[in-house]
């Protein structure tokens, strides 16, 4: 348990890290955004948030006033944003945030950098930082690992670079695991 009853009943070292980094960041000032791929994820943030009186908007593809969280969030009324990573997709302009933090990791990196460039749009004034959660020993690192092998297919296919051998080197294997999970 973390001091003054931080994290009391959490039940996830992941969690219970995020709770760790969210005070301190928030205190120097920081906005942050938290993407996670699970809205059941999202749920369980925000009661720990709420435990801990840390005060928060959520965007998720079933909300209904959009505008009303990405305001309140721009406006610096809340210093942070859960967002569902599919709900984080076209449109959406957080140049308020300076923290993006991946709760959990998305076979798919192109989906979790569309999302962090939410923070990245014309108009931000701040230097961004990115965070991945990753929890050692698990599926997660599988995950990883099977992103920066698609980073390093779609890098290779669509750009004139030395790692383009490295297509020719895929093994039927490679292509049954970047196409399936």
């Amino acid at each position: 348990l973390l001091p003054g009853g931080l994290g009391e009943g959490v039940a996830s070292a992941k969690r219970l890290r995020l709770l760790e980094m969210l005070p301190e960041l928030l205190g120097e000032g920081r906005r942050a955004i938290v993407f996670s791929q699970f809205t059941s994820m999202l749920d369980l943030i925000a009661a720990d948030l709420a435990a801990a009186g840390i005060h928060h908007e959520q965007l998720r593809g079933t909300t209904r006033d959009r505008a009303g969280p990405v305001r309140r969030f721009q406006e610096g009324q809340v210093p942070l944003i859960l967002i569902s990573l599919k709900a984080g997709g076209t449109g959406l302009n957080l140049t308020g945030a300076d923290m993006v933090i991946h709760f959990d990791p998305w076979w798919n990196p192109a989906v979790e950098n569309q999302a962090t460039d939410r923070a990245y749009r014309i108009g931000q004034r701040r230097t961004v930082y990115s965070i991945k959660l990753i929890t050692q020993d698990s599926i997660e690192e599988r995950v990883l690992a099977l992103q920066r092998k698609k980073q390093k297919l779609y890098d290779a296919t669509l750009e004139d670079s030395d790692d383009a051998s490295d297509v020719h080197n895929l093994t039927w294997e490679d292509v049954q695991e970047l196409l399936s999970l």
